[in-house]
């Protein structure tokens, strides 16, 4: 498989990073509208050929697949593009920034027989995938109540820079940039960690979102800081369990933490993932009766990225698909009604 990577911004390290590792696939070019950072992310890499358009990469054409790792409001234009090209995709999440763009996508490369994927990183988790299998194995019996969360702490540290000097931080913190806020960065990945790893979908929503204020007039140079920095969900889940799902990049003493808890009427399971190391712990069978939790082993799994690359080669598209970043994104747009109206709204 030969990759494009289309944006070269701070994550497109972890994608050339990873596919440079696996074996069969090469980075054949790189796309930016910044010369210099595509130039410095070339030469970091090794890749050859350096493009200052979508359009011209796909002019030359020498390439059979592409990482769309550009700003969320590009993800939609450019993945069309390369659908109506012939090419697999790779897409950053959200697929899009709404659910209607994001299905209108996941059409398109079904339609085509090409494979898309969507970058759902914290999928990357062992802990995840081995609670996943318990739940869906019964091991914790008819799920009840599902408790989910991820924090951050980047608009009150500087760990991971300064915010308010650093574009990679401030489009995230203005709609006109593209960003739907914490529950359009990471708010997708929570609520789909939390419904993967309880193997059900979520069927009602209601939500509140906030944004605080953060600088004078809330503006910093072309930057309008109006996207929501935090949100809770009350949730209705497919079998009538019931849940709360909330973010927030305000959590001081959390870099990057999501934390699942499923409870069944049979025993629990707790996923912690905690800036890179996985964890999980579960109280089932007769250690319910002394409330005692045990540590369960992990074995490793497959990255997206290794995935991506095996369903390629097979021609087949593997999850996590373009339409289940489709049926989150209803989870989101939902969320943004809720909060609106004030009222619960059903996902179609």
């Amino acid at each position: 498989m030969r990759i494009l990577i289309l944006g070269t911004g701070g994550m497109a390290n972890q994608h050339a990073a990873n596919f440079s590792k696996i074996g069969g696939v090469s980075l054949v070019g790189g796309v930016d509208v910044v010369p210099e950072r595509l130039a410095a992310f070339c030469t970091e890499h090794d890749i050859a050929r350096q493009f200052s358009s979508f359009d011209d990469a796909l002019e030359w054409g020498e390439f059979d697949a592409i990482a769309n790792v550009t700003p969320d409001n590009v993800h939609h234009p450019t993945t069309m593009q390369a659908i109506a090209a012939g090419k697999h995709v790779f897409c950053e999440k959200p697929l899009a920034t709404d659910a209607a763009l994001a299905m209108e996508m996941t059409e398109a490369i079904e339609r085509s027989g090409k494979v898309g994927m969507v970058n759902f990183t914290y999928r990357n988790s062992p802990a995840l995938q081995k609670g996943r299998a318990m739940v869906l194995a019964g091991k914790i019996g008819a799920v009840r109540h599902i408790e989910a969360s991820h924090l951050q702490s980047w608009l009150v540290s500087t760990a991971w820079g300064d915010w308010k000097t650093e574009s990679k931080w401030l489009w995230r913190l203005s709609t006109k940039h593209g960003s739907n806020g914490a529950l359009g960065d990471i708010g997708i990945h929570i609520v789909d960690f939390a419904s993967y790893g309880s193997g059900l979908d979520v069927a009602h929503v209601f939500a509140r979102l906030k944004t605080f204020d953060k600088a004078p007039g809330n503006v910093i140079g072309d930057y309008v800081l109006d996207a929501n920095d935090s949100f809770t969900m009350n949730v209705d889940y497919s079998n009538g369990a019931v849940g709360t799902i909330q973010a927030s990049r305000t959590a001081a003493g959390q870099f990057d933490q999501l934390r699942l808890r499923v409870y069944g009427d049979l025993g629990s399971i707790e996923v912690i993932y905690d800036t890179g190391k996985s964890t999980l712990r579960a109280c089932a069978g007769s250690d319910v009766n002394q409330a005692e939790w045990r540590d369960i082993a992990c074995d490793n799994v497959d990255t997206n990225f290794l995935r991506f690359a095996a369903a390629v080669k097979a021609g087949k598209t593997e999850e996590p698909s373009f339409r289940r970043a489709a049926n989150i994104q209803k989870v989101l747009d939902a969320a943004v009604v809720s909060d609106r109206e004030h009222t619960d709204v059903p996902i179609a």
